[in-house]
């Protein structure tokens, strides 16, 4: 056999081996999970902080350049509005952030009124020094510095007197809940530098007494048996390795990294897909209305 056709062969047998091993089920699911959604969206309608000084439960959005942040608003937003919305813009072919500036994002829960919590979605992480959000204005965002519609700027931080900077923040302006994106099946294409990044936001979270959570998406895209059934993303073996090893990379613990398939080409709404997303957005709720009632 020529040497040609002996790497086509372990090329093959390689790839078997993967496709084989990313469509492996354990018998029962490794987290149990509620697929009622009905629970899950009664506690979003009825949710009011209980510190008096905010309005809004705050929940920032971080991770890498095209990680699904903003497709992750649009799906909270379409399954609480019960059709498909697009209002955070995204974009599936730049290579680089389509968010440039900061935003906060209101949900609607009646003509005059919002649900009780906010996302504020951010610039993404890029390996390059001179790309993608800093690492400073990042935390400058969690203690509220950054004033909502400030465009971000690569190569200089945002500095106190600087148009965006908000001098003053109370808590309501302040960051409640971190929340790190990333698409479940990069997790082991991550860089050093990028990683570094996320990594030093986090330990800055935590010195601030923030809650941090994570959210890994396309999960259809990485196991052909979640593909096939929604319900078997925590009976998948490859999808439970990537938890494993993303909790080592960011020193979060596995309880707190979630797994969700956010709408993007789908016209319809799934139950199931919703119950995902709930259970996530439930659990960022939960650790945001603890950190302000331990203030």
């Amino acid at each position: 056999m020529h040497d040609v056709e002996v790497l086509k062969c372990i090329a093959l047998t390689m790839s078997t081996c993967v496709i084989f091993f990313a469509s492996a089920l354990f018998s029962q699911p490794w987290r149990n999970l509620s697929w009622n959604k009905q629970e899950d969206l009664d506690f979003m309608r009825t949710y009011q902080p209980q510190n008096q000084e905010v309005n809004h439960l705050r929940i920032l959005l971080h991770g890498p350049v095209g990680a699904g942040k903003s497709s992750f608003i649009n799906s909270v937003d379409s399954i609480l509005q019960g059709r498909i919305m697009g209002r955070a813009l995204t974009d599936a072919i730049s290579g680089t952030s389509f968010t440039r500036k900061y935003k906060t994002y209101k949900i609607h829960k009646g003509p005059d009124d919002f649900y009780s919590f906010v996302f504020n979605d951010i610039m993404g992480f890029e390996k390059d020094t001179n790309t993608g959000v800093l690492v400073e204005d990042v935390k400058l965002a969690l203690r509220g510095h950054v004033e909502d519609g400030y465009q971000f700027c690569p190569s200089q931080k945002l500095t106190e007197g600087d148009e965006g900077y908000r001098s003053s923040p109370t808590l309501d302006d302040k960051v409640h809940v971190l929340v790190c994106v990333l698409p479940v099946g990069s997790v082991s294409l991550l860089s050093k530098e990028v990683v570094k990044k996320m990594r030093e936001v986090r330990l800055a979270a935590t010195n601030m007494g923030i809650p941090q959570l994570a959210i890994l998406t396309k999960v259809d895209e990485a196991c052909p048996e979640t593909n096939k059934n929604i319900k078997n993303v925590y009976k998948s073996r490859y999808l439970k390795e990537q938890v494993d090893k993303f909790s080592s990379l960011l020193g979060l613990p596995q309880d707190c990294i979630f797994l969700v398939k956010n709408y993007g080409t789908d016209a319809i709404m799934i139950d199931d897909k919703d119950a995902l997303i709930l259970n996530a957005l439930g659990q960022m709720i939960h650790f945001g209305e603890d950190f302000l009632n331990d203030l």
